[in-house]
């Protein structure tokens, strides 16, 4: 059995930015894999297409460019926002506001958004929204842990149920 569309695919990896002796930014062992149904659009396309015909136990390592990943990182993405928006109980959420810290906000469709302070001022909070990892291109490296057919109903939901994925 290969990994193609329709299948339930467990894989461990470890993350790095591409480039010579760069810290792990991410580690995914055979205790939680990674677990997945390949074609659903649930991971990067270009990440899928490298795993594409592996079988039970092959390993692999590729890099995403930054295109291929997270996108450039985009000069708009970055914000000045408010300071009332930080205003809880007439108090300002002065936890929220470290600088280097995660706030979430939601746009005015109702979109979640995570970004990174940056600065504040007494009128502002200037926030990056990009995702953290736009502008770096990315080293992957890992096995494939397990390797299944999908049941007809992850089929028809989109992902996977049961162990690894979708709890009923």
């Amino acid at each position: 059995m290969l990994v193609e569309k329709n299948k339930v695919v467990s894989i461990t990896y470890t993350l790095r930015e591409a480039g010579e002796n760069t810290e792990v930014i991410q580690e995914v062992d055979a205790s939680q894999p990674l677990v997945f149904l390949y074609g659903a659009g649930q991971l990067l396309p270009k990440f899928e297409e490298h795993l594409s015909g592996k079988a039970l136990g092959d390993t692999y390592e590729f890099v995403l460019a930054h295109m291929d990943a997270y996108g450039p990182i985009d000069a708009e993405a970055v914000a000045d926002v408010p300071i009332d928006v930080f205003m809880v109980d007439g108090k300002l959420a002065e936890d929220m506001l470290a600088i280097g810290g995660q706030v979430r906000l939601r746009d005015q469709e109702g979109r979640l958004l995570q970004g990174i302070v940056l600065s504040r001022s007494l009128e502002a909070v200037k926030i990056d929204f990009n995702h953290p990892m736009a502008g770096k291109d990315l080293h992957f490296s890992g096995t494939v842990v397990a390797l299944r057919d999908a049941s007809e109903e992850e089929l028809a939901h989109g992902h996977v149920h049961g162990e690894g994925g979708h709890q009923h």
